[in-house]
């Protein structure tokens, strides 16, 4: 059978970084506070003539010199993102033009945090469907432009960056043993969507709006819906906790990510953490890690790696893949 396998990743992230300290000097709150709360130390804040084009541009060169191509090889790019550049054209055809790539599709896909899962997934039908060899999958956000500086209980928690992989492919034998993707589960449930939100948008207040979250609704529903979806994949393909060599969630909160591990006997060993480098990219958290862990040796090739994510909607999914 044809499975869809990994065979570049890249990031980028902005030039300037924000540190909890400097936080501090911005909004009532500490660094002690904001690393108990959330495991956060600092986060990248994009700057003059960054955007969630350029980032994620830049991630996809860094993805194709990896993976030995060039744009020229590439059948579709779809970008996880909810900052994109313009309302519209789409992110995803900006880069391909950045890319220099006439040819193919591209397209955004918007599930918030859950974005890159969802885009994952999405690049997995196509080329199981045998309508592309090969797909540039990106998670970009610049999400320090839609933050509401002077609220303390979100401006702390995000930041900006960009994360790429290239799904290729290849023939398999249809078994656990495969490289590729293995399975793949996407949920969502609307009635949850003011816990966290945009209180703005081009078809309501014509302006695009700030994030507001209800932190404490958030997270106490995230440990559950995160487990739904990795005991999902399990099911799925008769695998367990123990069979995993890395788990590599979305990067919200500390707390969360040691709730989830926990309840599901995930060691914190084998876990990737970069949420206090990063803080919450949203789309951009779980390509960051990956490229994070799998650019200091830790992920390795034919190792069995689950991604995970929740986010606004709520949406939320997961990924079960052999690097």
């Amino acid at each position: 059978m044809i499975r869809s396998v990994v065979c570049g990743f890249g990031a980028s992230l902005p030039k300037r970084v924000m540190t909890n300290s400097e936080m501090e000097t911005k909004v009532d709150t500490s660094d002690e506070w904001i690393v108990q709360r959330t495991g956060i130390r600092q986060r990248y804040i994009a700057g003059e003539g960054e955007t969630t084009a350029s980032l994620g541009e830049a991630a996809a060169r860094v993805a194709l010199q990896r993976a030995g191509l060039t744009p020229a090889d590439l059948d579709l790019i779809i970008v996880g993102t909810s900052t994109p550049d313009n309302t519209f054209p789409a992110t995803a055809v900006n880069i391909q033009n950045r890319l220099g790539m006439h040819h193919g599709a591209a397209f955004d896909l918007q599930a918030v945090c859950s974005g890159f899962i969802y885009a994952m997934t999405t690049a997995d039908v196509y080329i199981r469907g045998g309508l592309a060899k090969r797909v540039l999958v990106i998670g970009a956000e610049t999400f320090s432009r839609i933050l509401d500086w002077s609220d303390r209980t979100t401006c702390v928690l995000f930041g900006d960056g960009a994360g790429a992989v290239i799904l290729e492919a290849q023939e398999g034998e249809g078994t656990n043993q495969d490289r590729g993707i293995l399975t793949t589960h996407l949920r969502s449930d609307g009635a949850h969507r003011e816990k966290l939100y945009v209180d703005g948008g081009p078809s309501t207040t014509g302006t695009v709006g700030q994030l507001r979250m209800e932190g404490r609704e958030v997270f106490k529903h995230a440990v559950g819906m995160i487990t739904d979806v990795i005991e999902a994949a399990f099911s799925a393909t008769g695998t367990s906790a123990e069979d995993l060599d890395w788990l590599v969630p979305h990067q919200a909160n500390r707390r969360i990510i040691e709730g989830s591990a926990r309840k599901l006997g995930i060691p914190m060993e084998k876990v990737v953490v970069t949420v206090d480098l990063h803080g919450n990219t949203s789309a951009a958290s779980i390509p960051l890690a990956l490229d994070t862990a799998a650019a200091d040796g830790r992920i390795k090739k034919g190792d069995l790696v689950l991604l995970e994510a929740m986010g606004g909607g709520f949406t939320w999914g997961s990924v079960l893949l052999r690097w």
